[in-house]
């Protein structure tokens, strides 16, 4: 058996394209532009990549892209009132706070001071809370990407018994909780379950977040299950020449591909997912902040 390769960058591109028509829609018959604004504090190389990308593409779909950058050394209360006047500018639907912040900042009062309507990323606890409670909520991007995903390949996930391999707050809870509404028999492992390969081959989907490269190998996986591979993990690649990486997952990619009806690749599976879904959350709080219907297909 050789699985089905679910390619990430062509279905981003899909609902990205949802996006696009959607925010085009708005515009004609609101006169609304969905607004995202994100906040950089340092100088973090990989975050500076990120808010480029975001930035590009929030304008590609025709939506309105604020950026603020501060200093490494910008006071925690500044950035809070920063937040305190995004969070009342209309304007703004989205509000995102690239991660990780200087060591000075507390993360849990920045992100709890982001109105939830606003809150794009899903980290706020009363998105938390409603998510686990079944109720709408901002569902965190990369989870939603690959509910997406798991949605256009099974059709109905009712009944499928899921392993979410890892319990992080950004991907493996909410990634439960998804599953979990979606009638799937859902089985978090993490670091301290006993078995864990033995868990893994009863699942008919194996999501796998836990940050250890190449964790998960074939034998670990049921003939013709679906395999969504979160990891994003650089090893040294020195045949590439002196100093280079190569990004791989949390799975054994040929190995598990040999066994699984279908599964992601790393690079170009969840990753490209992970800023469409941002784009589409960002249309949602604008269509809720109006009091307008949801985008088709682009919510849970």
């Amino acid at each position: 058996m050789t699985a089905r390769v679910i390619d990430g960058r062509a279905f981003a591109k899909e609902v990205t394209g949802q996006v696009t028509a959607q925010v085009a829609h708005l515009k004609h018959t609101q006169g609304l532009t969905p607004g995202l604004a994100v906040v950089l504090v340092g100088e973090d190389p990989a975050s500076e990549v990120y808010v480029r990308s975001k930035g590009k593409r929030t304008v590609e779909v025709g939506m309105a892209s604020f950026e603020h950058r501060l200093a490494a050394d910008t006071p925690q209360d500044h950035l809070i009132d920063l937040i305190d006047e995004m969070n009342a500018d209309p304007a703004v639907h989205g509000i995102l706070v690239q991660l990780p912040l200087p060591d000075h900042i507390d993360e849990a009062i920045v992100l709890a001071r982001v109105d939830p309507a606003k809150d794009v990323d899903g980290f706020h606890i009363a998105n938390v809370g409603l998510l686990a409670t079944g109720q709408r909520a901002m569902v965190p991007c990369t989870p939603l990407g690959c509910l997406m995903m798991l949605r256009a390949h099974h059709g109905d996930l009712s009944g499928l018994n899921a392993v979410v391999v890892g319990r992080s707050n950004i991907v493996g809870k909410p990634m439960a909780q998804l599953l979990l509404r979606d009638n799937c028999t859902v089985t978090v492992a993490h670091s301290r379950t006993k078995d864990i390969a033995e868990l893994c081959r009863s699942a008919d989907i194996v999501v796998a977040a836990v940050g250890r490269p190449r964790m998960i190998t074939g034998d670990w996986i049921k003939p013709g299950a679906t395999v969504i591979d979160v990891g994003i993990n650089r090893l040294p690649a020195p045949e590439k020449g002196e100093g280079k990486t190569r990004l791989v997952g949390d799975c054994d990619f040929d190995s598990c591909a040999e066994v699984a009806g279908a599964i992601t690749p790393v690079p170009g599976g969840v990753g490209p997912m992970t800023i469409a879904c941002l784009l589409a959350n960002t249309l949602t709080a604008c269509c809720r902040a109006h009091g307008l219907a949801e985008p088709d297909g682009l919510t849970v």
